[in-house]
């Protein structure tokens, strides 16, 4: 007689709802109802803003914890050094070259419009050019001398991006040359970073509350008023963004990568719409450092060259420091010649490096900039204080847009990519685990994939 086998299989494991859908339906109603108010109730509007800037505050509370797991990882998985140094100069060539391209489309793009022409600056519009000028801003020598913390915690504490760069890589290093006895550590970080990044999406729940208060500031702030009066300068700015980004950045990343812009773009749209809702790109900083991990980039090329494009890899802001000198400078009734142009804003492209972690970077080092080259063109700085919070809309979409796709780039460069896993992620066959931002299957210390002959990565076994 046979024997009865039990109907026990064990049932099929229930897949995890992502819910996270609704929190960004969330963020779009949050952006919607902040635009009433600032239009209905300007003056209390103003008033949210510290519900914006708190929710920035805590995402900026999570980036050095983040860059400094991701990188130590990456590094200290990495067999030769040589593959690190490779991947910075690379990324740091890219960074110069692109710097340099968007500076020259904005120039082109204001000598054609001349926004500036026949407008008036009064006396008091003069004062708040002034007072624009920041003294956070570095000459070159003290900006490098910055990078250097003072302690080794205080990296960690001071929000410096380049500080926390600096004291992971060098202990990514000393992890690297300790070898199998520094794995413990190794797993120990790796166990930070999940902890780390689940704070994080903890933190995401309250992205509502700070879209509708930065938008709402923003709204009530500046009125309509200053839309309409300087709307020729802001439509051409975020014209010259969308050219730059889909035909400049759209043929590169086709090109060398073979991928379409739109594709990738569709992967991050939900970091376009919270840096859209917050105006600040530092917003979405740890998300793109998750999210170009899952795409297939390997952890040292993701963890050295989005960090370090957030400070030297300023696409938007280079955009905008120029077509803003040109308007300055036709508002004054001083319209510069192209051989007064090109050093002024090769002196701002060192000036905003100088800048970089300044609150409020682009007004500030455009401001700072004017002030040591060209003193005269300060005066007429207070013309676009009205409209730079608008403005810094498409220069943080465009600064971003920039970092993602030579992060893409430079992996594809350094064969340091999985071509394969790319098209699935973006064909949405792996999905990003929202709740985690972390690929839990995927190892990190004990089995680093190695690159193909191809330029293709083995994906890491679990």
């Amino acid at each position: 007689m046979a024997a009865n086998i039990p109907d026990t299989a064990p049932a099929a494991a229930r897949v995890k709802r992502d819910r996270t859908h609704y929190l960004y339906i969330a963020v779009i109603v949050a952006v919607a109802l902040g635009i009433a108010v600032g239009l209905i109730w300007p003056d209390a509007a103003v008033e949210l803003k510290p519900l914006g800037a708190g929710f920035v505050n805590l995402i900026k509370m999570m980036i050095s914890p983040i860059i400094f797991c991701t990188i130590v990882l990456g590094i200290g998985s990495v067999r030769k050094a040589a593959k690190v140094g490779a991947v910075g100069g690379i990324a740091l060539g890219y960074f110069v070259v692109m710097s340099l391209v968007a500076l020259a489309i904005g120039l082109v793009v204001g000598n054609v419009l001349h926004p500036g022409d026949g407008l008036h600056i009064t006396d008091a519009l003069r004062q708040t050019g002034h007072d624009q000028v920041s003294s956070e801003a570095l000459p070159p020598v003290d900006f490098v001398l910055s990078i250097i913390p003072t302690t080794f915690v205080s990296a960690f504490t001071q929000q410096q991006v380049l500080q926390t760069l600096l004291v992971a890589l060098l202990a990514g290093f000393a992890l690297q040359a300790m070898g199998s006895t520094g794995e413990p550590v190794l797993r120990g970080i790796e166990h930070l970073q999940r902890l780390v990044f689940r704070i994080l999406s903890m933190v995401m729940w309250a992205a509502p509350i700070g879209a509708f208060g930065a938008i709402a500031a923003v709204v009530g702030s500046a009125g309509l008023d200053a839309l309409k009066s300087l709307a020729v300068l802001m439509v051409g700015f975020y014209l010259t963004c969308f050219l730059f980004v889909f035909i400049v950045l759209g043929a590169l990343l086709r090109i060398v990568a073979g991928l379409n812009i739109f594709s990738l773009f569709k992967y991050l749209a939900r970091e376009f719409l919270l840096i859209l809702s917050t105006s600040s790109s530092e917003s979405a900083l740890p998300r793109l450092i998750a999210k170009m991990e899952h795409l297939g980039i390997s952890r040292p090329v993701v963890g050295i060259t989005v960090p370090t494009g957030y400070s030297f890899n300023l696409d938007g802001t280079m955009i905008y420091m120029t077509m803003a000198s040109l308007y300055i400078a036709d508002a004054l009734g001083t319209p510069m010649s192209v051989g007064e142009q090109i050093p002024l804003l090769l002196f701002l492209l060192l000036a905003s490096k100088g800048a970089a972690g300044v609150s409020g970077a682009g007004l500030a080092t455009l401001a700072g900039g004017l002030q040591s080259h060209k003193p005269a063109l300060v005066d007429g700085v207070g013309l676009i204080v009205g409209i730079d919070r608008f403005m810094s809309e498409a220069r943080a979409l465009t600064n971003f847009a920039g970092n993602a796709v030579a992060t893409v780039l430079v992996g594809t460069w350094t064969k340091e990519i999985d071509k394969a896993r790319v098209r699935q992620v973006l064909a949405g066959e792996l999905p990003f685990d929202e709740t985690t931002l972390l690929d839990e299957g995927r190892s990190t210390v004990s089995d680093v994939p190695e690159p193909r002959e191809d330029g293709e990565k083995e994906l890491a076994k679990a």
